[in-house]
């Protein structure tokens, strides 16, 4: 299947929304939207695209929220430059998205390295953020802490991802069979998900070259700046800069990738108003592994905000 017939078969999944193309900050972003209200804007994780937020779409449109969820920058139908993978660029992606689609600010819900640019923006452009509900991923400085002290050597994924080439090669191979590994291996056990045809169109919207490489420039950015003068900058400047927006954690405690302590820790991070749900036996993608559940804790606290 060519590229184009990928992009429209694939990341351009028919269903109760719209998708289109929104240029901001120097590239194009695919999004796909429903309903009318104050926005929302849902960010995917690794390895994922947009459609990871459809069992709550419809939901949180009918609720009176206009929902808009973006493949990130690298990602499914968003243009795949050789840079702009840092999370300084990356919160720019988000606000700019946000301000290209007519809007000042928007409750951002996301996961995962979603969720890293996501905390990033609310801390850098607090203006642009109304609220934040993060899935599976602590605050970037709580990362960062983790990874310095010996985090790096038990995070398997994250450490083989610095490799170049390798990593991004193997994530393509057999039709993606590493993508289909990694989604089942990080849900919990117990876990449906992913099903058959789940897998199959995850897998193929990671074989649109060169998302795999795009993808793994956030992990590798996260590492390796851990030791350069750029990753200090950032983290002097999100200590000097607490989200002061409201702010919603739910964590699986079941996830292989992140202890529910350490991302519970992130409240340390947050000025303002914070909840904390924590799923038992749910893996990394509480979204996908348990959504009625999700949901109803989002619109719960959606109608607080």
């Amino acid at each position: 299947m060519t590229a184009p017939a990928l992009l429209h078969d694939v990341v351009e999944v028919p269903g109760p929304w719209s998708h289109r193309r929104i240029a901001a900050n120097g590239a194009q972003f695919h999004v796909a939207e429903l309903g009318d209200g104050p926005l929302v804007l849902f960010l995917h994780g690794f390895p994922e695209f947009w459609w990871a937020w459809r069992h709550q779409l419809s939901r949180v449109a009918e609720a009176g929220w206009r929902v808009v969820a973006m493949d990130l920058r690298g990602y499914g139908g968003s243009d795949k430059p050789p840079r702009g993978y840092d999370p300084m660029t990356f919160a720019a992606d988000i606000t700019g998205v946000i301000q290209s689609i007519g809007e000042r600010q928007a409750v951002l819900v996301a996961h995962d390295w979603g969720a890293y640019g996501a905390w990033t923006a609310a801390s850098f452009r607090p203006a642009h953020v109304r609220g934040l509900a993060a899935l599976s991923m602590p605050h970037p400085l709580i990362l960062r802490r983790h990874l310095l002290r010996g985090g790096i050597t038990r995070h398997g994924s994250l450490l083989a991802s610095q490799f170049p080439f390798i990593p991004e090669r193997r994530l393509v191979a057999a039709d993606g069979v590493r993508v289909e590994y990694l989604l089942r291996n990080w849900a919990a056990p117990s876990s449906p998900f992913p099903d058959a045809d789940t897998a199959a169109r995850y897998r193929e919207a990671f074989s649109i070259w060169p998302a795999s490489h795009c993808a793994l420039e956030y992990q590798r950015w996260a590492v390796r700046s851990l030791f350069r003068s750029d990753g200090r900058r950032f983290a002097r400047r999100l200590e000097r800069q607490p989200i002061t927006a409201p702010v919603l954690q739910i964590h699986g405690g079941a996830d292989p990738q992140y202890s529910s302590s350490l991302v519970a820790s992130s409240r340390h991070q947050v000025s303002g108003r914070h909840h904390w749900h924590h799923l038992a036996g749910v893996g990394h993608f509480p979204h996908e592994e348990s959504p009625d559940v999700v949901t109803d804790i989002l619109l719960d606290w959606l109608a607080t905000i």
